[in-house]
């Protein structure tokens, strides 16, 4: 089945852009600093540079408190891509990208005090010697000169349906000893509980109602994650870390409900999840000095252990038996990675030859079950869902770029990776694929408050390997077959961006992307009734995303500062079952949000809010369309003291306008558009008032 998460985790995913975040803290004894506007310390045409000084208004905890603050900058993650590949994010770790790919930017920023801060420097990634970067770019520069830790403790409360939350938080603390840099961390900030209740009508293809359905769901999550890293950073060029993390995931859902109708008997539906698993991640790099330049080698593992069961039960209240299905699988999958990367200058330019091997693997064995009058499931082999998928991918790239006057900067990336992917089960097939890689961009600077970047980039996304294989979704009553054809996702990418400093009242900045893509990931016809994931030959997409930051101390509102942002989006490809054009499945197309922060001057309180408005598109099989979310307007306000015994302390409540959790759902009684509507399905679920607290500090 399909799982709908809370309000956090989609504006957490919002957050990123389209197709597409030491000042001690007020001791009390003396008045903090006056607020005033986060203004760079220092600003080059090619370089802004902040220092812990112009975030003590915020008394941040951690990197990640100071960047947040950084004007009309966003985080954005590294990409989707294949294996570790070139630089796709925008946050840089004295001066490096990282070589791990199981942590968000979030956590990795999270992890270092804000005390370990000495920079953060903001550069267009085209000036930089790191292929692939392009845009803004964050560099943190960080030591830990001596042992000091952070924590954190998030609990959240709701009054409807939900259990409370008292998991999230986390701990890490970071050291030195001579030459060797440590850090570990308990990290739990993903865990969430969250829930919904009420009606659900179905309506038949004359509007009757047939059915009444109420239903409540509630989720445990939890993630706890241990992790740690060293770093040996002796005299000269030579860097080398070591690291990895061991995770359990708590994944549980719960729905239960009541489903009446005219001519049936009335009904108890439950349905139960599991998706409880593990995972783990090793990562080393080696950079030393060879020749005129410097070598860098990268290796990664990773492995993960993934059970998951569905089962759905109903219990007629007329004495009949129960009736149920269950769908079960385990799939473990595997990454191996090697990487190599030599680095010099030549010709006035900074030069890199990569070499990457990367092997992926995923065995999996499905079951499908039916209930029996005896309450037990009666299991089955489910051929379609058992079978292995692997992947062997070998990449070069030969990157360049150069100042070409002053104020204009290039950099120009080409290469090509070749691939086997081999599947075994039902119908195996091993197939092979040649295909180019690279990337151009340029930067412009020609003042220090104005800068353009432009790039056009070939790219080749990573494939789910359970998408070969089909799954039951029970609690829909759909089913994917396999597809042993299924390719990756290959796109001309074509990206502006403008940044704009306003002065004392901050910054705008403007991102254009169109894509043309090749072989679109998405649901298609497979056989004479059958459907599952594939490829479409041609789609295109667009965006513009608008983010701005205003600083109103000018107009005399002191440490007030609103933030901005309006993100469209279009995208376009021809139905695989219909023949007409419309826009990609769950494809956002707009996003409105509008931020508040007011730091008290000459106090440490703090307030704000934030409003938030998300439109989404239809997911679309052979025979419905269907489209689940929560709001769309979710609004927050919250209250903050950045010196309570020296804490920092936030209490907030969400969804203040009653954002609901709906559905809406046409199923016809074949292909749609070319048959009759079957029934619709709409459902309106309270979700009520978010309660959350925060406690933050360092030791």
């Amino acid at each position: 089945m399909k799982r709908w998460t809370s309000f956090a985790a989609i504006a957490g995913a919002l957050s990123t852009p389209a197709l597409a975040q030491e000042a001690a803290a007020p001791s009390g004894d003396t008045p903090p600093p006056a607020a005033t506007e986060v203004a760079p310390t220092a600003t080059t045409p090619a370089r802004q540079v902040y220092t812990p000084a112009d975030f003590a208004r915020y008394a941040p905890v951690n990197a990640y408190d100071m960047l947040a603050q950084v004007p009309s900058f966003q985080i954005r993650d590294n990409e989707l891509l294949r294996g570790l590949g070139q630089a796709t994010g925008n946050v840089l770790f004295n001066g490096e990208r990282p070589s791990n790919k199981a942590d968000d930017m979030y956590t990795q920023l999270s992890r270092i005090p804000a005390g370990n801060v000495e920079r953060i420097e903001i550069a267009d990634g085209a000036t930089l010697d790191i292929p692939g970067l392009s845009g803004q770019v964050a560099n943190i520069v960080y030591r830990a000169d001596s042992f000091s830790g952070q924590f954190s403790w998030k609990p959240q409360f709701r009054p409807h349906y939900t259990d409370p939350l008292f998991t999230r938080g986390d701990v890490s603390v970071r050291g030195r000893s001579g030459d060797v840099e440590y850090e570990a961390s308990l990290n739990n900030d993903d865990s969430a509980r969250s829930g919904a209740g009420g009606p659900t009508l179905i309506y038949d293809g004359a509007g009757n109602i047939i059915e009444r359905r109420k239903d409540i769901w509630h989720t445990h999550y939890d993630t706890p994650k241990l992790s740690g890293r060293i770093t040996w950073d002796p005299a000269g060029d030579t860097v080398a870390n070591l690291g990895g993390h061991y995770q359990r995931k708590y994944d549980r859902y719960y729905e239960d409900g009541v489903r009446t109708g005219p001519g049936l008997p009335d009904s108890v539906r439950t349905v139960r999840d599991n998706a409880d698993s593990w995972n783990y991640e090793l990562s080393g790099d080696w950079q030393f000095g060879l020749g005129p330049g410097k070598l860098k080698l990268i290796g990664l593992r990773r492995f993960s252990h993934e059970p998951y069961s569905s089962e759905v039960v109903s219990t007629p209240d007329d004495g009949t038996p129960a009736i149920g299905d269950r769908f079960a699988q385990v799939g473990d999958l595997g990454e191996t990675i090697g990487r190599g990367e030599y680095q010099w200058r030549m010709f006035g330019g900074d030069w890199q030859l990569s070499g990457e091997a990367a092997f992926n693997t995923l065995d999996n064995v499905a079951f499908i079950g039916v209930l029996d009058p005896s309450g037990d499931f009666v299991e089955q082999p489910f051929a379609g869902g058992t079978g292995g998928v692997s992947e062997d991918r070998y990449e070069g790239l030969l990157s360049f770029g150069r100042k070409l006057t002053g104020k204009l900067n290039f950099q120009i990336v080409a290469g090509a990776e070749h691939s086997t992917i081999t599947q075994t089960g039902a119908n195996g097939l091993t197939r092979s694929f040649f295909r180019p890689k690279g990337s151009i961009s340029l930067a412009w600077t020609p003042s220090a408050d104005f800068d353009v970047s432009v790039k056009l980039r070939r790219r080749v996304l990573q494939l789910s390997f359970y998408d070969f294989l089909a799954r039951a979704f029970l609690n829909d009553g759909n089913q994917n077959e396999s597809n042993n054809d299924l390719r990756p996702q290959q796109d001309w990418t074509y990206e502006g961006e403008i940044n704009k400093k306003l002065g004392p009242w901050g910054s705008t900045k403007l991102i254009f992307i169109y894509r043309d893509v090749e072989d679109r990931v998405d649901v298609i016809p497979v056989g004479e009734a059958g459907e599952a994931v594939g490829n479409i030959a041609k789609a295109k997409a667009g965006a513009i995303d608008w983010t701005s930051t205003f600083n109103l101390d000018p107009a005399g509102l002191k440490g007030v500062r609103l933030t901005t942002r309006l993100l469209l989006q279009k995208s376009s490809l021809r139905d695989p079952f219909t023949g007409e054009k419309r826009q990609w499945s769950g494809f956002t197309d707009t996003v409105v949000e509008l931020g508040l922060r007011h730091d008290i001057p000459a106090s440490d309180w703090a307030w704000g809010g934030d409003l938030e408005y998300a439109h989404y598109q239809p997911n679309y099989r052979r025979n419905q369309t269907d489209k689940v979310w929560e709001g769309p307007v979710w609004a927050s306000l919250f209250v903050e003291n950045k010196d309570v015994f020296g804490l920092t302390v936030r209490a907030q409540v969400s969804n203040m306008v009653n954002a609901r959790s709906k559905r809406d759902r046409i199923v016809y009684t074949g292909v749609r558009g070319d048959s009759p509507v079957s029934f619709i399905e709409q459902r309106d679920r309270l979700i009520g008032p978010i309660f959350a607290f925060s406690v933050r500090g360092t030791f």
